[in-house]
């Protein structure tokens, strides 16, 4: 079976597997938000402490219609100094319960547009997250920024703070999908954020690129792949788009008929997939490209590479604390996930309570395949011992991945598996295959993106 035949195949919706069990499969049922607390107190002190710290900041001053992150749209910025009052009080309620002094080990600011604060704002919001905690020696920092709003002054305040790592939305350059799409930056104003950036010492750039967006063709992609490779990111993230609109409003500007048909699609990702190995990009992990000087490319190599919901990461902490409207913490065997709604949030933590508002515990067999995915997703193998009433569950994942195997995505043994070369472009379809959950109650109407 070639490529095009294997891609037709495993065209299925599909999660991203960002976290086992996907959000759309925890069991409420059993979380409570005391449970919640007493895991994550006891895996931070297994831990040593150490904490990754993601920061949600959902203001942005126009929609991005392609968009599916928790937003708030306002031109407003009198929204900024009591969201992060609020963020500060969250935190405190997390430093008062834990106890103990937290070691960072990493530090993501997502959005929304984080971008969107004034950099003064933002060294205060990041200056009263560290005031009562260490920093790891190794931690590494990092913030997502629109090319239009990204200031100089914004980088060298970031940069003071610590922050090394700089993460450009640009998603396609064509005039005409950037207007559908409603996500507007020249290649000037990209091109000179990233030398400022690279000017303040951030030693590790990345761009996000999207494939299969509303009037996307072959050239439009062609010409911002090489309007990119001029600039030599350090990482490219190259991901397929997601269309939900039964999710995301906002993507209802346009219909399935300005989208790439099936077949257009496949070619624009083979046509990107082509051009950024051909400059010397290594395909890293899932949608990821990376350079071999960069940190997430050494994290693969050196068996290293880590998955969370910040995405892929080279700082293996147990522990990820989520800060903000709609934020999501992970303890290990639990998750939880904060309000939805900004008003909510601010409501909640102002009342001088925790802002969560669902989550999951994880049972052992959670834990047994959340393993398993993580190590497939960030490994592109996995092992196992089927001795013992245990692994019944195991045993059926397995069976559910023989067809993968003879499909060749797989080499599968009596120990464990290993993701093929052909196989890495369908790592989420693999993952499917051991996730019990979903096969258990699969559902009715489509949840995720579709694999491709």
């Amino acid at each position: 079976m070639n490529i095009e035949e294997l891609a037709d195949k495993y065209r299925v919706a599909a999660p991203r597997y960002t976290s086992y069990p996907t959000v759309p499969y925890w069991d409420e049922s059993s979380f409570t938000k005391e449970q919640y607390l007493d895991y994550l107190k006891a895996s931070f002190r297994e831990n040593s402490g150490e904490i990754s710290l993601y920061i949600h900041l959902p203001f942005c001053e126009s929609l991005c219609t392609y968009c599916g992150c928790n937003t708030r749209i306002t031109k407003n910025h009198g929204v900024e100094l009591p969201y992060i009052a609020a963020v500060h009080k969250e935190w405190q309620l997390y430093l008062d319960m834990l106890e103990e002094k937290p070691v960072i080990r990493e530090m993501h600011l997502g959005g929304g547009t984080p971008t969107f604060f004034h950099p003064q704002n933002l060294a205060k919001l990041i200056t009263g997250l560290l005031e009562n905690t260490s920093v790891h020696p190794e931690a590494e920092f990092s913030i997502e920024g629109h090319p239009g709003n990204t200031s100089a002054e914004h980088l060298s305040v970031l940069s003071g703070l610590g922050f090394s790592r700089l993460s450009l939305g640009i998603q396609d350059f064509d005039p005409k999908v950037q207007f559908i799409i409603n996500r507007i930056q020249s290649y000037k104003s990209v091109a000179d954020v990233t030398q400022i950036a690279r000017d303040n010492g951030f030693s590790s750039i990345n761009y996000d690129l999207v494939y299969g967006l509303p009037l996307q063709q072959l050239e439009g992609l062609a010409q911002t792949v090489s309007l990119v490779l001029k600039q030599r990111p350090d990482r490219i993230a190259f991901y397929s788009y997601a269309h939900t609109p039964w999710v995301r409003p906002g993507q209802r500007r346009y219909t399935e008929e300005d989208l790439p048909s099936p077949e257009l699609k496949k070619k624009l990702y083979e046509l990107g997939r082509k051009m950024l190995t051909d400059a010397g990009y290594a395909e890293t992990g899932m949608d990821h490209f990376t350079l071999s000087s960069d940190s997430l490319c050494l994290a693969e190599q050196e068996g290293r590479l880590h998955r969370n919901f910040m995405g892929y990461t080279t700082q293996h902490s147990k522990v990820l604390i989520g800060l903000g409207v709609s934020a999501i913490s992970d303890s290990w065997n639990a998750f939880a996930q904060n309000e939805k709604t900004v008003e909510a949030y601010m409501q909640t933590v102002n009342q001088g309570h925790f802002p969560v508002f669902k989550g999951h515990l994880l049972d052992e067999e959670d834990l047994l395949i959340r393993q398993h995915v993580l190590n497939i997703m960030c490994k592109g193998k996995t092992s196992w011992d089927l001795s013992g009433a245990k692994n019944s569950v195991l045993t059926t994942c397995i069976r559910r991945a023989g067809p993968l195997a003879q499909d060749g995505l797989i080499v599968l043994s009596d120990s464990g598996l290993e993701v093929t070369a052909t196989g890495k472009r369908f790592l989420r379809n693999i993952c499917m295959a051991f996730d019990a959950r979903l096969w258990a109650k699969a559902p009715k109407t489509q949840l995720f993106s579709m694999a491709d």
